[in-house]
């Protein structure tokens, strides 16, 4: 059959019409949808870490900072190439010693609303499941950090034991206290409050003081100043040491440029100041891994020294790490 010039130009016209008829969602894959991964593996010695997010939210910058200047803060953004409005991660960590599942830090669970809550799911997705978790360490008792312990109402780690500063249970969850803090912090009584009760109806909220070895390999620093009882936890194994800092730092382009520059909710600014410009210079000494909850996920890091300020040196990715436990 001999097609003739009219009749290819025709057909041609008609193909040519039927691919511009072709719907835009058909023509190309569409835009990908759902959450980014959520954790990520290290090695530390016998040790494995995984950092969990929690997810992100809009962190108010401009309203919670205090003991600097709305210029200072937009001037150490702009050194990162950022600007407000800045997300602020929630990250929680989980370390398999090879004996026991330890999770210091739980996220917020459902008290930020639709952004977070994600840990259950995250730590899922890393191959763990929520009762296997031994123990909840607990850095503090602020919403971003015990509303995961609960998960419906309900507990959320059924086998965990819960540990915490006596300093930090003792406070938030009297009611005196509640009643002669500021309006904007008497919810973060109550949630401490409903989140650690069933764990302690059941016999499994054991809080501790000071400074102490809580399992092998995993000790208490007591770190007071964001709030009463605010404490680190030292990692270590096979020399290798992790720190994993709380909220001793919630702006890290802010607050490693200037370690005065603290937050509203801080219990004592001035005692807050100290703890992290103590710190600061003892992780540039030391150079020992830091985990934040606050930097950008994972919050896996070092801090160095760069000149009269501090920077934070994130970790360097590698694809599959933990694959020898």
């Amino acid at each position: 059959m001999m097609f003739r010039p009219s009749s290819f130009a025709a057909a041609a016209a008609v193909v040519a019409a039927a691919l511009l008829a072709t719907p835009a969602s058909e023509a190309a894959a569409p835009m990908a949808r759902g959450d980014n991964p959520g954790y990520y593996r290290m090695l530390l010695g016998d040790f494995q870490v995984t950092a969990l997010s929690d997810g992100s939210h809009v962190f108010p910058v401009d309203t919670v900072m205090i003991d600097t200047t709305q210029e200072q803060v937009a001037a150490a953004l702009a050194r990162d190439d950022l600007a407000l409005p800045i997300q602020g991660s929630i990250n929680a960590f989980l370390v398999n010693t090879g004996s026991k599942l330890v999770l210091i830090d739980t996220g917020a669970g459902a008290l930020y609303g639709p952004c977070c809550g994600k840990l259950l799911d995250n730590l899922r997705a890393a191959g763990y499941r929520p009762e296997q978790v031994d123990e909840v360490l607990l850095t503090h008792l602020h919403k971003d950090h015990v509303g995961g312990v609960l998960h419906d109402g309900k507990i959320a780690f059924p086998n965990a034991v819960i540990r915490v500063a006596r300093t930090d249970a003792d406070y938030w969850r009297s009611r005196t206290r509640r009643d002669a803090a500021p309006e904007f912090l008497r919810s973060f009584f109550d949630s401490a409050d409903a989140a650690l009760a069933p764990y302690e109806a059941a016999g499994r909220l054991r809080p501790f003081s000071g400074d102490v070895e809580l399992l092998p390999g995993i000790r208490s620093v007591a770190e007071p100043g964001h709030t009463p009882g605010h404490t680190a936890y030292l990692v270590e194994s096979r020399g290798q040491k992790l720190l994993l800092w709380g909220d001793i730092v919630h702006v890290a382009p802010v607050q490693l440029a200037d370690p005065r520059a603290a937050l509203k909710y801080d219990s004592s600014d001035k005692d807050a100041q100290r703890a992290r410009a103590a710190l600061f210079a003892r992780a540039a000494a030391e150079h020992f891994w830091i985990g934040a909850a606050h930097v950008s996920f994972p919050g896996l890091g070092h801090v160095a020294r760069d000149g009269d300020r501090y920077r934070w040196v994130p970790a360097n990715y590698e694809a599959a790490p933990g694959s020898g436990l």
